[in-house]
């Protein structure tokens, strides 16, 4: 599903500073607080069911980075905005590879949406902020990355988001006992190899699951 229209070009008009200040994942970072607890979804997928209908979420998976006591943040990987990486280069001001032209913008959730997420695979220490999800998955925040990937120097396997998905304490806990999402331990080959149109149904189909024939049924891997 693509976003499409003023809104998404709206958003690029606002993108100014590259996570400066989203609130969750910028404290986050500056505390070291990797909720790797017993019970975090950390590093798992959300897959919406049937019975979120509306906005962003609808038939939405999203890639949890963060999810403890103090609630959850993830971005959503498969709805892409009317809005390519060169787009952004251009606002501001990065010169960039030809390639980027062709390269979709995801929208990674409804909270902020004129703040961008980098999430990457690899090269966790190279940048100025990023939030280590995994030993090969990071989240950066800082716009140093952006000027490395632009000139083809930084992360091969990178997706750039406007916004993020976010859940207060004990929210998303409550939208599962609600049957609203279906869990599983993510794959990021799903996140970086496979095309943005294609996630949600791959990463069910590791589950042996066909979204199209479940009802509002919850499920945990």
């Amino acid at each position: 599903m693509a976003i499409s229209g003023e809104r998404a070009k709206l958003r690029v008009k606002r993108f100014s500073g590259l996570i400066q200040h989203v609130t969750m994942a910028q404290h986050t970072m500056a505390n070291g607080d990797t909720s790797a607890g017993q019970h975090s979804l950390r590093n798992h997928f959300l897959l919406a069911m049937p019975n979120l209908t509306e906005g962003i979420f609808a038939h939405s998976i999203t890639y949890l980075c963060d999810h403890g006591d103090h609630g959850a943040m993830g971005i959503v990987i498969n709805h892409t905005l009317d809005l390519t990486v060169a787009d952004i280069f251009e606002h501001l001001k990065i010169r960039c590879l030809d390639r980027f032209h062709q390269v979709p913008v995801m929208a990674g959730g409804p909270v902020q949406i004129d703040h961008g997420f980098v999430l990457h695979r690899g090269g966790n220490d190279d940048w100025e902020s990023t939030m280590a999800v995994t030993d090969e998955v990071g989240l950066t925040a800082s716009r140093d990355v952006l000027t490395a990937i632009a000139r083809g120097e930084g992360p091969n396997e990178h997706l750039i988001a406007l916004g993020y998905a976010g859940w207060a304490p004990g929210q998303l806990e409550s939208e599962l006992t609600e049957n609203s999402w279906l869990t599983l331990p993510a794959d990021s080959d799903i996140i970086f190899t496979t095309p943005p149109e294609e996630r949600f149904t791959v990463a069910a189909k590791q589950l042996g699951i066909d979204m199209n024939l479940i009802s509002a049924q919850a499920g945990h891997a």
